[in-house]
Parts: structure tokens; sequence; C-alpha cells
């Protein structure tokens, strides 16, 4: 997907929204896993999240590691998650949540395990990087016709402390990364991760890269204040993807669990358009 087509899903749709499947097992509703293999399970559940609140979102975001962890089964419910995203007939952007990054050799069979063909592998449109080994780690991700690398920029975790925020001549290392990484790529490949919990840093991070999308996670279960993100982290593409993860797919663990996502959905979705129409 390129930036325009992102961007104009965002203005069609009036929303940021990216929901993440973090779709771990022990949390789908029992109804759901009753009778059904963990491939079935799985796959199900995203299905019918999918489903609920397709009208609202315009990314889905898969976390790996909620589907590597339950072996050839869970692997094999995110391929067909992401075929299914891919049938719909509205456009939806893709995001792999896999964090990769190696020497260069192996980045490059980790970009084409991602941005796959769609019949032997997946194909997303993006996934995240973690940019600490540089540019001979990223680059591989960059040479796919629309398809995006995600840098971790800033994130919200406590232990982002350790290294993110360490001080020196040129600023806080996290800045030095957005420096620095910008030159690898452009506008139209690469995005950066950055914590909704740091909604305070966006204004730092927006005169840094004025001009990249954004991937924003941690509005919902973890706290962040939507406002404040949309308010400091804005531009004139939208610019933004703000995920939320729990607070919609696991909004209720029982039989109405589908329209509760769709609830949650759509009541986020509702704050970005009244952003949107003041903005736009």
């Amino acid at each position: 997907m390129t930036r325009q087509e992102l961007t104009d899903i965002i203005f069609a749709k009036k929303s940021v929204l990216c929901v993440g499947l973090d779709s771990e097992l022990s949390k789908i509703p029992a109804h759901v896993r009753a009778g059904r293999s963990v491939e079935d399970a799985i796959f199900e559940f995203n299905k019918a999240i999918i489903d609920a609140t397709l009208p609202y979102t315009v990314a889905y975001k898969p976390n790996l590691a909620f589907y590597e962890a339950k072996g050839l089964a869970g692997m094999s419910a995110l391929y067909r998650t992401v075929s299914y995203i891919r049938s719909l007939k509205e456009p939806v952007f893709i995001i792999a949540d896999a964090k990769r990054a190696d020497i260069g050799n192996t980045s490059r069979l980790y970009a084409s395990a991602f941005f796959g063909d769609g019949i032997s592998t997946p194909d997303f449109d993006a996934v995240t990087i973690a940019p600490y080994m540089g540019v001979d780690s990223v680059s591989p991700f960059l040479g796919f016709e629309g398809r995006w690398a995600v840098l971790l920029a800033l994130t919200s975790n406590p232990g982002a402390n350790d290294f993110q925020m360490i001080e020196s001549a040129d600023g806080q290392l996290f800045e030095k990364v957005l420096q620095q990484s910008k030159t690898w790529g452009n506008e139209s490949n690469l995005m950066y991760v950055v914590g909704a919990t740091r909604a305070e840093m966006l204004k730092k991070i927006r005169s840094i890269v004025p001009e990249h999308f954004l991937l924003i996670p941690g509005v919902g279960a973890q706290g962040g204040d939507m406002n404040e993100v949309l308010k400091n982290g804005w531009n004139k593409s939208g610019g933004l993807l703000i995920n939320a993860s729990r607070s919609i797919i696991f909004a209720s663990t029982e039989d109405d669990f589908a329209l509760a996502a769709k609830t949650e959905a759509e009541r986020m979705q509702k704050e970005m358009e009244a952003f949107i129409n003041q903005n736009m």
C-alpha cells in the first residue's frame, strides 16, 4: 500500500485506528475454542473481530508472538488471517508486529518472508523493525515497492529508559536513531513506533520526522491519551496509526465479544473523526 493510498483510507474513514490482533489463545472466549483446533479457534476469533471492526479501522497488526507460540497451528492461523483480510473488498493496511532485524542476508530473508506473494508467504504491508544493528540490517526491508519498515523509536515500556533516553552531545539516543535512520529511507517506506504514553515527546519527534507516519501503540489498556496523540502527532497526511489491542479484541470474553469489539472500535473512531473533521 502506498503512502497516498493509506492517506486516502484515513480521510475516507476518518479514522487512524489500527486494531492489534494479539490473539492469545487462553483469552479467546470459551465458546469459540470449544470443539475447534487451535488453528481454527484463533482464525475464527480473528475473523469475527475483523468483521466487527472493519468499518472503523484502517489497519490490523497481528503480533507474531501470539502465533509463533502455538507452532504450526498458530502460524497457519496467522496466514489464514492475512489471507482473509486480503480477500475483503475494502483495502486495509496490515502490519506484522515482528520486531525483526539482523545482518543483511538474514534481514533480506525476513523481508521476503513478510513481503510475500500471498500464496506461498503472507503479504504484509509493513513489518516492525529493531533499528539498533544499523542501516545494513534495515535496508533489505526498504527495497519492496509499496512496503514499509516500521522502526522502533521511542517505546513506552519501563526498560526503554535503559537505552533510548541516554543523553549525549547529539541529544537522547532515540533522537539519534530518528536523525540517522531517516536518511535510509523516506516518508513512503519508513514509519516509526512511538508509545502513546510518551505523547509529550511527540512534538520533539515531529520536529525531526515531520512527514513520516508514526505507529502509536498504548492507547486503550495501557492508558495512552488519544487526544494528546492526535494533537501532537497529526500531519497533513494524517501521519498516524493509533493501535489498540486488548481494549478492543478482549472488550468482552463472553458470547458478545464481537459486538463489544465493534462498540469499542466505533467509540475510538468517533473520537478520531471529531478531531479529523476539525483538522482537514
